[in-house]
């Protein structure tokens, strides 16, 4: 007994606590509005129980979170350590499960209203129904990177009625960005916390400061990083635990 709270105390002390969270298999759907099949898989914390009420993160590109982010091992790290609350994470992929190299970003993540409707009216339904989690809007985040994060952006205009956070990682590009910005400046402030970062290495940087000022301005919840990468995971990798920090921080 005492070897093991030994052994326990000696991981905490290096930093190596960690809890066992559980990824999913990939989940297929079918989506009757955008008329094709879809799939995601689903991190669940350790200890869940049926009875929860979880916040959930939504991501899109979830492929890359998983892959080139490791986000399942930080969540397991985070959660571990009391930094955060868990969570469950919906890692949506953007591609066509039966072509994994076809790759539909460009026609989901563009403001698409068929995209928006399949999240509230087919995704969400069907997470809230399966697993223990909170259908409050305040508990619902949606993040991605790039053209993903131009789709969070367009999610806290027109999904904000079932989404209270958006995290963009280097909103894409500069003129798209440009347009979202004129459209949160004459918008009525939204109910909405956000998480947004862009590099200074080619990475969209003037667009993205002036879209934060925008939301400056506005008096939003925001949280901005600016780091010195370009538009790639050495930038979006080490802010995940920002983002997480942001939305799930534990009281």
């Amino acid at each position: 007994m005492m070897q093991l709270l030994i052994l326990l105390f000696s991981a905490a002390v290096c930093g190596v606590v960690s809890a066992d969270g559980k990824l999913s298999d990939d989940i297929r759907i079918s989506s009757d509005i955008l008329g094709y099949d879809l799939q995601y898989r689903v991190y669940e914390p350790e200890g869940m129980r049926r009875n929860s009420e979880l916040p959930t993160l939504y991501i899109t590109d979830g492929q890359w979170y998983i892959s080139r982010g490791e986000l399942p091992a930080l969540l397991d790290k985070e959660i571990a350590v009391g930094n955060i609350d868990p969570v469950m994470v919906v890692f949506v992929d953007s591609r066509n499960p039966d072509n994994l190299r076809q790759n539909r970003r460009n026609q989901q993540f563009f403001c698409n209203p068929r995209y928006v409707d399949f999240f509230t009216e087919e995704l969400l339904p069907a997470i809230d129904k399966e697993y223990p989690t909170s259908a409050a809007r305040d508990d619902r985040v949606i993040l991605g990177l790039s053209f993903g994060g131009r789709n969070s952006a367009c999610f806290g205009l027109m999904a904000h009625d079932s989404f209270a956070g958006i995290a963009m990682q280097s909103p894409a590009n500069s003129e798209m960005v440009d347009e979202l910005r004129f459209q949160y400046m004459v918008q009525e402030k939204l109910p909405l916390k956000i998480f947004m970062s862009v590099g200074t290495i080619n990475d969209n940087t003037q667009a993205g400061r002036q879209f934060m000022e925008t939301l400056k301005f506005q008096e939003y919840d925001m949280t901005y990083r600016e780091v010195n990468e370009g538009h790639d995971w050495n930038n979006w990798g080490p802010l995940l635990d920002d983002v997480l920090y942001t939305f799930f921080r534990k009281e």
